[in-house]
This record gives C-alpha cells, sequence and structure tokens, in this order.
C-alpha cells in the first residue's frame, strides 16, 4: 500500500561538486527535496521505493553503487546501506551501477540521513507507454506492507533558447498540466500527459510520475507542489504526497 510519495528533479547538478560550487540558484529546489523527504520519513514506511528514468530499465537492489564519475567528478553513492558495508563502486549486486537519476535520489537520500528503511530502485525507460507506466506502478502500490515513492525525473527541457533542446512553446504548458496534477494528485491528469510530446520537450519526468499514478490508485492521498521553477531552462518541479 502507497502511503506516501515525493517527487524530485534529478539533474546531477543539484549535487554542489557536480555544479563545481554551491550553485544557489538551486538551493531552494534542494530545500524543497529535503522537505519532501522529511514527509516520507514521517509516514513511518516498510519499505522505500525509489523510480527514476533510466535507459536500461530494471531492478537496482539496496547497496547498489553509483557514482558522478561521468560529469567529472570522483563522487559516489550508494542506494541505502550496504549489508557487508564495504567501499562504495560503480555497481551493484546484481549488474550495472545507478543510473544519474538515482544516483542523484542517492544522494539526497544520504544528504538527509536516510538510513532507517530499506531502499529500492526502479528505472523506467521514455519508451514506456502511459498504459504500462501505470501498470507498473499498480504493481508497486499492491504490495504489502507501508511503501513509500520518491519519484525522479525533469519537466521540459526547452524552457529558453539557452535550454538544452532550445526554445519550444509548448514547454511551458506541458510542465504547467504535470504541476498542477502533482499539486492537485490528480491521477487522472497524469495519466494523461502525453508521451511523444513529453519525448519531444525532453520531460525526463513523463514516465516515473505516470508510475506515481499507478501506484497511488486507491490510495487515497493529497498533493502538495513544493517547488516549481525552470532555471536554465530545465522545468524543476517537487511535490510531496500524503
Amino acid at each position: 500500500m502507497l502511503v506516501a510519495a515525493a517527487v524530485c528533479p534529478c539533474p546531477p547538478l543539484l549535487v554542489p561538486e557536480v555544479a563545481s560550487g554551491a550553485a544557489p540558484e538551486l538551493d531552494a529546489a534542494r530545500a524543497a527535496c529535503a522537505d519532501a523527504l522529511g514527509v516520507l520519513a514521517a509516514a513511518r514506511p516498510d519499505r522505500l521505493m525509489i523510480v527514476g528514468p533510466d535507459d536500461r530499465g530494471g531492478l537496482y537492489a539496496q547497496g547498489t553503487g553509483g557514482s558522478f564519475r561521468g560529469f567529472g567528478v570522483d563522487l559516489a553513492v550508494r542506494l541505502g546501506p550496504a549489508a557487508d558495508a564495504g567501499p562504495t563502486t560503480d555497481t551493484g549486486p546484481a549488474g550495472p551501477g545507478l543510473p544519474h537519476s538515482l544516483a542523484v535520489a542517492a544522494w539526497l537520500l544520504e544528504r538527509c540521513g536516510w538510513v532507517e528503511f530499506p531502499v529500492e530502485g526502479v528505472g523506467v525507460q521514455d519508451t514506456l507507454t502511459p498504459e504500462r507506466c501505470a501498470a507498473l506502478g499498480r504493481v508497486i502500490g499492491a504490495e504489502d506492507g507501508r511503501t513509500a515513492l520518491l519519484v525522479m525525473g525533469d519537466g521540459s527541457a526547452c524552457r529558453t533558447v539557452k535550454a538544452p533542446g532550445y526554445l519550444d512553446e509548448r514547454a511551458a504548458p506541458f510542465d504547467a498540466d504535470a504541476a498542477r496534477a502533482l499539486a492537485t494528485a490528480d491521477l487522472a491528469a497524469l495519466t494523461a500527459l502525453d508521451a511523444g510530446l513529453a519525448r519531444e520537450l525532453k520531460a525526463s519526468g513523463r514516465a516515473p510520475w505516470q508510475v506515481l499514478a499507478g501506484a497511488a490508485d486507491g490510495a487515497d492521498l493529497g498533493g502538495s507542489l513544493l517547488y516549481d521553477d525552470a532555471p536554465y531552462g530545465v522545468g524543476y518541479l517537487v511535490a510531496s504526497w500524503s
């Protein structure tokens, strides 16, 4: 049963070391993420599931390592505590290391001192249809015990001419629709986000948000939008559902 969810953006620039400085323009986003994670902890879940965009897709066990070396920073992270408490590496117990979205999630969890609950990661590909995303979410939501979700993903990357995807006039309305849906825990509106348009706008959050919509079906959660801005021309949203 889903008892709480947090939605956070996943740019590696959230990590100050990757940003080559504090990147104060992201301080408000970092603070909002910490607040959202606090709501998850207060829900006293039996386990935490992290969902984020991932080119490979698949499951990532607790203890899986990741790093930001691909961004020029020798910083390693781990998905929750590892049983052997050995050094953190870029791989996991059952295969490859964390995609960058889950590595950012792991960094957020370490920063907030999340050590109490079992943690597992799920990577979702942007080729998954809304229906398949919702179906995956329903499987997660149907698990026994109290489940909390940390959902990673960005809005459009086309809000300004300097954005990674350049300026697209469809980007701001797309992000506004997503923000309204996340603010009100509107499952139908999240599920209705257009996958093709999201891909054109480079909105990596679409599939993870739709997994959340499936997981929250029947959970009767209310939503609150904690952050909505577009530094660097990319839509970043932080929301809390409880």
